[in-house]
């Protein structure tokens, strides 16, 4: 699969049957990348040859419907900020972890090995969103945020469809103490994302039912995939099997949705 030269991205039925948008989960088939970044990586964030990552961002955009100039992602910091973004950007990209457009031709995107990529969409108001959720945005708001500035644009959250794509899943996500203590002391009712690993004092936890839960208690229509980056080694990038491995780095996917051009 990894032998394709065209992406084939991962799609959500429910993202699929709107109209006048296009979107896609990208994984690593169709992409130039070689080693450790076998694939479609695009992270520029990434130690990979930097000309390899552009012609992958390049695949990408194609199969968009973009020039490679107009597909955005911002520089990641794991933070609740979302901008709006209605060109191309000018100099280094923003730090922010989601961006929402209201111009067709303008692909907004989230890069992810293993926190949570989502995709949101009003195809009414003509407005779309992508967030890059792991749990620190989560938990501090940035899919909140995300909705709250398509409103500002003009978006109504009871029009808007929210759609978690590949992320590490519950089997998968070990974490400490000190991490459900957080959670539960911000609310007591996160305790049941939380189920005991096979470590003692460790704890495996939901991060994409969490995630699915803030968006729809958040007013929203929302789903998740249900694919795990950790597990689908062929065909996600993943910081966690990267760090149980002791590899050198990893590579990223980027999850994208556009406006379609009426």
């Amino acid at each position: 699969m990894l032998n394709q030269t065209k992406p084939d991205p991962v799609r959500s039925p429910l993202l699929e049957k709107m109209p006048g948008i296009r979107h896609g989960y990208f994984t690593r088939i169709g992409g130039v990348s070689s080693g450790i970044y076998q694939g479609l990586n695009t992270g520029a964030g990434s130690d990979d040859d930097q000309a390899l990552v552009a012609e992958n961002r390049r695949r990408v955009a194609d199969w968009m419907g973009v020039p490679a100039t107009h597909l955005l992602t911002a520089h990641q910091i794991h933070s609740p900020d979302v901008i709006v973004a209605r060109e191309p950007f000018a100099g280094p990209r923003p730090k922010a972890d989601a961006i929402v457009t209201d111009r067709p031709g303008i692909a907004v995107g989230a890069s992810t090995a293993d926190c949570g990529p989502v995709l949101f969409a009003d195809t009414e108001a003509r407005i779309v969103g992508a967030a890059h959720a792991g749990w620190k945005g989560a938990f501090t708001g940035v899919l909140e945020n995300t909705i709250a500035a398509m409103e500002g644009l003009g978006a109504r959250r009871d029009r808007i469809v929210a759609v978690l794509g590949p992320s590490i899943g519950p089997a998968n996500y070990e974490v400490g103490p000190e991490f459900v203590a957080r959670f539960i002391e911000a609310e007591a009712g996160n305790e049941r994302y939380f189920k005991p690993s096979v470590n003692p004092g460790h704890s495996m936890f939901d991060l994409n039912q969490y995630t699915v839960d803030r968006l729809s208690k958040a007013g929203v229509t929302a789903e998740g995939l249900g694919r795990c980056t950790y597990a689908e080694e062929d065909l996600f990038y993943s910081y966690r099997r990267t760090t149980h491995r002791k590899e050198a780095d990893y590579g990223r996917q980027v999850s994208a949705i556009v406006l379609e051009k009426e």
